[in-house]
């Protein structure tokens, strides 16, 4: 709670007459933020806000339009969507954010988006696992996930932790589709002796973002299609390690460069997806077509962290 403050207290920051004046003012109030950071933050952000509104000459109504929508995405979102993050993501800032602060060597995996729908609460399976926990069909095509984890001069790291999340080939996650068994197309696993891992899944599709609210609305003012590549997501992480949060692409895939959230960060990112009909699925189950996908991951030196989910599911 603020208590009133006593008058030899109070600091004039004076009263704002002109569009340069209530800039400058604004800041002067802010000068006494005692957190470095937090004041280096605020201040280019009222900068900059402040000069978008003066470039653009902003009209009030269109000043309460944004006020709305800045209120609708907290509105919508919910514990299984969060449309602030899909906002952001559609911006390009999420993918903006991630590349100012990526370290990696050029050789390195490149990282890439979190994306709204990771969540710590996945479980954690056996090696070779099948996360597709829902039913076949008959369009499915089986894929077969393996690579191997090792630090960046090549040790194998046994015990790492692979996480791995995508969306049915119909373009939805589990926690937005009901018909979806629970846990569906997630899993967590650990590295063998060997550093390696290995699991069974269904390939997945090209997929629109969600575009029920207001994300929606702009990207159809923008005449820009939803539409993501379609990916698999991983987090790979091992103690005495930076974590690494990135997502892989089919080669072949039509929206590669046209993602609608900015998210194949580089072209190391498209891998290949060989399809097979060959009768030696890893899974003796599977005796039709299947493809793969190898992906080896070296991680460097420093604190292993898993990120914060978006979604409480």
């Amino acid at each position: 709670m603020f208590e009133l403050p006593n008058k030899d207290d109070i600091v004039p920051h004076g009263i704002p007459r002109t569009p340069n004046d209530i800039t400058e003012i604004v800041l002067k109030a802010m000068s006494h933020t005692k957190d470095d950071r937090l004041r280096e933050i605020l201040t280019a952000l009222v900068r900059h806000l402040h000069a978008f509104g003066r470039e653009v000459k902003l009209s009030e109504e269109e000043f309460m339009a944004a006020i709305n929508a800045v209120t609708r995405l907290g509105h919508l979102t919910r514990d299984r969507h969060n449309e602030t993050m899909v906002m952001s993501d559609a911006l390009g800032f999420s993918t903006l954010v991630m590349i100012l602060n990526q370290e990696r060597d050029p050789e390195q995996i490149s990282p890439a988006l979190l994306g709204p729908f990771y969540s710590r609460k996945d479980p954690e399976y056996p090696l070779g696992f099948n996360i597709s926990r829902d039913t076949p069909k008959a369009s499915d095509t089986p894929l077969f996930v393996s690579g191997r984890v090792t630090s960046r001069d090549g040790t194998p790291l046994s015990g790492a932790l692979v996480e791995v999340w995508h969306a049915s080939p119909e373009g939805l996650y589990e926690n937005q589709d009901d018909s979806q068994p629970a846990l569906n197309l997630r899993g967590k696993f650990r590295t063998d002796t060997e550093g390696r891992y290995h699991f069974r899944t269904i390939r997945p599709a090209s997929y629109p973002i969600p575009t029920h609210g207001i994300v929606g609305e702009m990207l159809k003012a923008q005449s820009r299609h939803p539409y993501r590549a379609a990916h698999l997501h991983f987090t790979v992480s091992a103690e005495g390690h930076r974590t690494l949060v990135t997502q892989i692409f089919p080669k072949d895939d039509p929206f590669l460069e046209s993602d609608c959230v900015f998210g194949v960060t580089s072209a190391d990112l498209a891998m290949e997806f060989p399809m097979h009909d060959d009768g030696r699925a890893p899974d003796p189950d599977v005796h039709g077509p299947y493809c793969t996908l190898e992906v080896d991951f070296d991680l460097s030196p420093g604190v292993s962290r898993l990120p914060a989910s978006p979604i409480d599911s």
